[in-house]
């Protein structure tokens, strides 16, 4: 009996813990829990994380750092041959814990300062054709909110960095005020789903805006 059966002999006698079943002895069944990611399905059955891209393959998974609770994975362990990663990759992308939301990880921006620039808007005149006084107006220049500790204000200043704070405003497939993935709005895009929708994400994945705000400022997203 070769590791690869070994492994997948444990994994038959553990999938009580694990969620998973099996076929036989190198048929993995294994069903998604929260928390598992390719790369730990990977290790926990193959023993290595280098067969992501072979269980991805075998399971017509398009995005690798996506997958879903409830989704069953199946693949053959004795036929992984041919499928482990090249000698040399490049740096791995970390990938994010399965929620009970879908996930996509954004890119870091890597050493890159987001700079926001206002331009003092011109001051306009009227004046009545009569000899009365001439009034101006001064139009105040947009500002970021304050840093605050308080969440309500950590929640705006994320939305001034992400969209200026419009509920319209488009980045490919990230939408509205907080710049979610438009997946996550199920095509409803109106300003209380998106707020909505911007509170849950939040609190599964930082557990406060003020975490959320911390870990942008550290990044450059949230």
């Amino acid at each position: 009996m070769n590791l690869k059966t070994i492994l997948a002999t444990s994994a038959v006698l553990g999938t009580a813990a694990f969620g998973a079943t099996a076929a036989s002895a190198d048929t993995i069944s294994h069903t998604v829990q929260s928390g598992d990611t390719l790369s730990s399905i990977s290790q926990q059955y193959m023993g290595s994380s280098d067969y992501v891209a072979a269980i991805a393959n075998l399971n017509n998974i398009q995005d690798q750092n996506v997958i879903y609770v409830g989704q069953v994975i199946t693949f053959d362990t004795d036929n992984m041959n041919g499928y482990t990663a090249p000698a040399e990759q490049a740096p791995a992308v970390e990938e994010a814990p399965v929620e009970q939301a879908p996930v996509v990880e954004e890119a870091p921006v890597a050493e890159q300062e987001v700079t926001e620039t206002y331009t003092q808007p011109a001051e306009e005149t009227y004046t009545q054709a009569s000899a009365e006084p001439t009034y101006t107006q001064e139009v105040a220049q947009p500002s970021a909110p304050a840093a605050s500790g308080d969440s309500s204000s950590a929640k705006e200043w994320i939305a001034f960095k992400e969209s200026s704070g419009s509920y319209s405003a488009t980045n490919g497939k990230y939408i509205g005020r907080y710049q979610l993935d438009s997946s996550y709005l199920n095509g409803d895009y109106s300003p209380a789903n998106q707020e909505r929708v911007a509170d849950q994400y939040v609190a599964g994945r930082y557990g406060s805006w003020d975490a959320a705000k911390s870990f942008w400022v550290a990044n450059g997203w949230y």
